[in-house]
């Protein structure tokens, strides 16, 4: 069988490239539905773009590399395309985009786009192999049972990374593009749970704060395994002034009353423990109540870990964008061969910012084809 151009992987990347890579478009994925990552995201209501997605959201090893994907296809282009298709939209904190009804009406719409240029999807099929001749691209796959080979003069691979291996993820991008001879970024977990010695917090099972959660999850893409974190406890607060004026007004309160009335009480018990408080207010002297202050809005710890790939959202690192062109995204030393999405060491910041980029990257790479003809 011959295309023009295959796409490997049905996720949010590849069917966005399917819509915009013109001619004759494969898109083949191992799963029995297309945009799985989508139809799970945002809680089942996708999380899709946001209002303020900017290259400063993204990570890379070359930071420069987004810049031109992003500005010639926006959250704003991607909005339109949104509401060209009715679907109803909120936006949460910080710029936070979410259908009002369900994921699956982003995956319904890019299949509608698909569906519109005439581009296929192979559901239920797997890749055996991938290699190259002066005509182009010849993959084998395997498919009810029996293997097909398909010709491509383009091949735009779209696996995304490791991350969460249960619904398939696997390292097939990566393999490609060392394949080739593209070299990779270290790759890891992001967006992902910290963990911790389980003896220290098990007593605060359920205890929730603002920086925890989501905020953990966005350090945990800057985060090295050794290193420590620091926490700001009370953020939108000037804790050291809340505490010299309650000296002031109530000095006879107990150290960890103290803390019980700016924290949630298991975790104010935690720390009078930890940091061994004792006696009451009107005992401390300025500089121990600044040494607390510090501590509430500077509380160090140490992961011993992470969650791994088994519960992040994305996976930083990838191919290593110097081989590739940042307006087209297609390899420097192999032509016809693109990788876009989360496949490339481009990650974003949780909040929408990596669905973005695969719309971006998609556009750029689809765009690029249709204009080679």
């Amino acid at each position: 069988m011959q295309v023009d151009t295959l796409i490997l992987g049905a996720g949010a990347a590849g069917l966005m490239a399917a819509a915009h890579a013109g001619g004759r478009v494969l898109v083949v994925d191992h799963a029995k539905a297309p945009g799985e990552k989508i139809r799970i995201s945002g809680g089942g209501r996708c999380n899709f773009t946001n209002l303020h997605a900017s290259p400063a959201n993204f990570i890379s090893r070359n930071p420069h590399f987004c810049k031109s994907a992003l500005k010639r296809y926006t959250q704003w282009d991607f909005l339109d395309l949104v509401a060209r298709h009715g679907i109803a939209w909120h936006e949460k904190t910080l710029g936070q985009l979410f259908c009002d009804h369900s994921a699956k009406d982003i995956v319904a719409m890019l299949l509608a786009e698909m569906k519109a240029v005439g581009a296929d999807l192979w559901l239920s099929t797997a890749v055996v192999s991938v290699a190259r001749d002066a005509a182009g691209f010849a993959v084998t796959l395997e498919r009810d049972g029996r293997q097909v080979v398909v010709t491509a003069m383009n091949l735009i691979v779209a696996t995304g990374g490791k991350s969460i291996p249960k619904m398939g993820a696997t390292g097939l991008a990566y393999d490609i593009a060392r394949q080739f001879g593209h070299a990779l970024t270290d790759i890891r977990p992001a967006l992902v749970p910290l963990t911790f010695q389980p003896e220290r917090f098990a007593p605060l099972a359920g205890v929730a704060l603002p920086v925890t959660g989501p905020a953990i999850l966005q350090i945990s893409s800057y985060w090295v395994e050794g290193e420590s974190i620091r926490v700001n406890l009370m953020p939108d607060a000037d804790p050291y002034a809340i505490l010299r004026a309650q000296r002031q007004d109530s000095g006879r309160r107990q150290m960890q009353t103290v803390l019980a009335q700016m924290l949630p009480g298991r975790l104010a018990d935690h720390l009078a423990t930890d940091w061994a408080l004792a006696g009451n207010l009107a005992d401390q002297n300025d500089a121990k109540l600044r040494a607390l202050a510090d501590r509430l809005t500077g509380w160090e710890l140490t992961p011993t870990g992470s969650e791994g790939y088994r519960t992040a959202e994305v996976t930083l690192g990838g191919v290593d964008t110097d081989g590739l062109s940042s307006q087209s995204m297609m390899s420097k030393t192999v032509p016809g061969l693109y990788f876009i999405g989360e496949a490339v060491d481009v990650t974003g910041w949780l909040g929408g910012y990596n669905f973005q980029w695969a719309w971006s990257s998609a556009v750029a790479a689809g765009r690029d084809i249709a204009a080679r003809g």
